[in-house]
């Protein structure tokens, strides 16, 4: 089967930036949102998903009708949730608990939180359901990482080498099969 174009957009900056953002559904900001806009600006796409979290739905629904396509939610393309942690400024939490989680959020998930490959597997799934044709979608910095690993079989250690801030367009080639690959075509942060 040919490949086929992805490009991940992290959502733009929400409202209380700077916290541990998971599950919280903040919204996004209208600076975030033309942040989006103008990375999603030139793509062409004949598929939009996001992540059911508002700051992630708002900017895909404007591009969506900027192109006259309509909007896919997938909550399989939300956040790692953080557990306690979610919605919590990162020097409030514990160094060392903070520490171990960043060296391996598998084995050190945050208190109730998800686990690493917990949100790698979500990913893998939401992929397996991409339609074969160039896909834009609107999602989270770690869902973002998950995708890398999935599909590029990047490990921890490279994985957070990659800055992907606020409204970061990451484009991908993706061969579907079982497994897929894929080959990163472009970064823009």
């Amino acid at each position: 089967m040919a490949a086929f174009a992805l490009h991940l957009l992290r959502h733009g900056a929400p409202e209380g930036a700077g916290r541990l953002i998971g599950r919280t559904n903040a919204l996004p900001t209208a600076a975030g949102i033309t942040a989006c806009l103008a990375q999603a600006g030139d793509l062409a796409v004949e598929a939009v998903i996001c992540s059911d979290l508002s700051r992630a739905q708002h900017p895909a629904e404007v591009i969506a009708a900027r192109l006259a396509l309509p909007v896919t939610l997938d909550p399989r393309w939300s956040e790692l949730d953080f557990g306690a942690w979610d919605g919590v400024s990162t020097d409030v939490i514990d160094p060392a608990a903070l520490g171990r989680f960043w060296a391996d959020p598998d084995a050190a998930p945050p208190p109730q939180g998800e686990r690493w490959s917990a949100l790698v597997a979500r990913v893998a799934s939401a992929i397996a359901a991409l339609p074969a044709r160039d896909t834009l979608v609107v999602t989270h910095g770690g869902a973002m990482r998950a995708a890398l690993a999935h599909l590029c079989g990047f490990g921890q250690r490279e994985l957070w080498a990659f800055d992907l801030p606020y409204a970061a367009l990451l484009s991908l080639r993706v061969w579907p099969g079982a497994p897929p690959s894929a080959q990163i075509a472009a970064l823009y942060p």
